[in-house]
């Protein structure tokens, strides 16, 4: 049992991890609070399942078209749709709301509800101590780590990780330096959404894929942030992994649990927040107290 939790908490805290950084990588440059972040998560494993279900096309090749169309997709949607109307938080919800709530419903006319599968990316499993393992968990995990691994590197040793927070730091400053904000924005949008396709080519072979796939991810994502505190990437992965590790105990441990890891990860969320209103990494602020 406690195998199991722990397998399953580290395959959910990592694709949480993912998910809840690339929201608050577009938050904290982009200013844009995107809830439809997790329908790129979405149409991402649509578009696997549809070159690899329906088309016959190899996983590995399927995988990287479909991240990259995606990404691409998420550029063009922050070009047609977020960027001229950034500064209108409310209006930039309802639209990002609205986009996943179409692709949704397209999903649901073509493919139904039901689950679809995915075929793993190898087949099988591995006995530990006991317990059978997935090789597509062990996939998921490792894919979860190289994956932050790779976005430390990449926002802590390149020119545009410096780019990147300079602007979430100081956007006007920014833009003095001779930074183009409009750009690196925009390539910010493509790698959050580079960060939800992987997530989920990492777990649609486990999950399944679904037209209401996005719903669930997207309560913990925006639970995760704010518990971590709002902008700050350690914290949305130390929160992700504590809502994840959290859920599958309550699935595992509680009869019915499967219907309240939702409410249990919220539940985390408005308690930490009572106790530490800024979150666990969140920057406190005297004057907002007073």
């Amino acid at each position: 049992m406690i195998e199991s939790i722990l397998i399953i908490g580290l395959v959910n805290g990592g694709t949480y991890a993912i998910l809840a950084v690339g929201f608050s990588l577009i938050f904290g440059v982009a200013r844009i609070l995107n809830v439809a972040h997790t329908a790129f998560y979405m149409i991402t494993a649509f578009l696997i399942y549809i070159a690899t279900g329906i088309l016959g096309f190899p996983i590995y090749p399927s995988v990287i078209l479909a991240i990259l169309i995606t990404s691409l997709w998420g550029m063009v949607s922050y070009k047609l749709f977020f960027d001229r109307i950034k500064e209108h938080e409310t209006a930039v919800m309802i639209i990002a709301i609205a986009l996943a709530m179409l692709f949704q419903e397209i999903f649901l006319i073509a493919f139904g509800a039901p689950f679809n599968r995915i075929a793993p990316f190898i087949p099988g499993f591995l006995e530990i101590a006991g317990i059978r393992v997935l090789f597509q968990h062990i996939i998921a995990v490792g894919i979860s780590l190289i994956t932050l691994f790779c976005l430390w590197i990449l926002l802590s040793k390149t020119k545009l990780g410096i780019k990147i927070r300079a602007i979430a730091q100081d956007r006007e400053i920014a833009n003095l330096m001779g930074i183009n904000v409009g750009w690196v924005c925009m390539t910010t949008m493509g790698i959050s959404v580079v960060l939800a396709g992987v997530s989920a080519a990492a777990v649609a072979p486990i999950l399944g894929v679904n037209p209401y796939m996005w719903i669930h991810p997207l309560i913990i994502v925006l639970a995760a942030v704010v518990l971590g505190g709002l902008g700050s990437i350690k914290g949305s992965i130390a929160a992700a992994f504590i809502l994840g590790f959290a859920e599958t105990t309550v699935v595992f441990l509680i009869p019915g649990g499967a219907f309240l890891r939702g409410a249990v990860s919220l539940s985390i969320m408005v308690i930490v927040l009572l106790v530490r209103p800024e979150g666990l990494f969140g920057v406190f602020f005297e004057e907002e107290r007073v």
